[in-house]
């Protein structure tokens, strides 16, 4: 199957993308693992003419802003992120309407019509810069309420809190986190900033999975304890078979990044179907969004 596959690759012009949390059967395959926005990114700067995104819908919505010649595919349609459910353009606009119009600063783990209706998009590794890049002293920050209020603890401006969040980075308490530095003393503490606030506190570090990846493999500690997704535990290993890496909960697992089979992927590539597509009057202001941020942070 897996040669099937590169021979479509090959027939289509067409890469793959694997975010981090995907299983490592499909991590292997790909051409680019990586954050979500860092793949589209890197996609659109290449020759492809197809992107098979394995990862969330919103994932190949962002490809699709990003690259609007290329065609977008997600190899299950129902691959989705509840929190990006948790927000709407709908709900947005009625929130704006009662904030009297404040800037928005939209968490790329967003669908983008909401993007679509935001001053600058962020990601969870650059929010406290781009938070505190506005002119205005009031913002609201949506979707993620974990996000935002670690953002919040670090800037002086005042932030109105979206309620939504990853179901799976929630989940994890405190007394997990202890639990498992208990059994790992030596276990530096590496935590996502979609964990909640209490379990920030207990983290060494707070970092994107991208920088998870980076400071894993420039420490010269030996024992990490990682507070995200499962899934970059495989990625994690590959860069670093020295060191000792553990989850800080084996239920941090994310149904939705573990939907994608090999044989979706062949089925995809073989039927050329699963288009995510998304229209101009959205994806322009939408692209507008991340340029701001893209233009800040680099």
């Amino acid at each position: 199957m897996k040669e099937k596959i590169k021979e479509l690759l090959k027939k289509r012009n067409a890469i793959i993308l694997a975010h981090n949390y995907q299983p490592p059967e499909i991590q292997d395959i790909a051409d680019l693992c990586g954050d979500s926005l860092e793949l589209s990114r890197k996609a659109a700067a290449t020759d492809a003419e197809v992107i098979l995104f394995c990862g969330v819908h919103f994932m190949a919505e962002t490809a699709s802003i990003l690259s609007p010649q290329k065609k977008v595919l997600l190899p299950k349609q129902d691959a989705g992120c509840p929190m990006a459910d948790m927000i709407t353009a709908e709900a947005l606009k009625e929130k704006l309407a009662v904030l009297s119009d404040i800037p928005v600063v939209t968490y790329v783990n967003s669908p983008a019509a909401v993007k679509a209706l935001s001053t600058i998009c962020c990601t969870s590794a650059n929010a406290i810069q781009v938070v505190n890049s506005l002119e205005a002293d009031t913002i609201l920050m949506a979707p993620d309420r974990n996000l935002a209020q670690y953002t919040a603890a670090r800037t002086d401006k005042l932030i109105h809190i979206w309620n939504g969040y990853c179901p799976v980075h929630d989940l994890l308490t405190p007394d997990e986190v202890q639990q498992t530095k208990s059994a790992h003393p030596d276990g530096r503490f590496i935590a996502h900033p979609e964990c909640r606030p209490d379990v920030l506190e207990l983290a060494d570090e707070v970092a994107s999975t991208s920088g998870m990846i980076r400071l894993v493999s420039e420490s010269s500690h030996q024992t990490f304890i990682i507070g995200t997704e499962v899934g970059i535990l495989y990625p994690l290993r590959k860069a670093n078979p020295d060191k000792v890496l553990v989850p800080a909960s084996q239920s941090m697992v994310c149904n939705d990044m573990k939907k994608i089979k090999l044989e979706d992927i062949e089925s995809c590539l073989e039927n050329m179907v699963g288009e995510v597509k998304v229209p101009e009057d959205i994806r322009i202001p939408a692209l507008q969004a991340v340029e701001r941020m893209l233009a800040l942070t680099n």
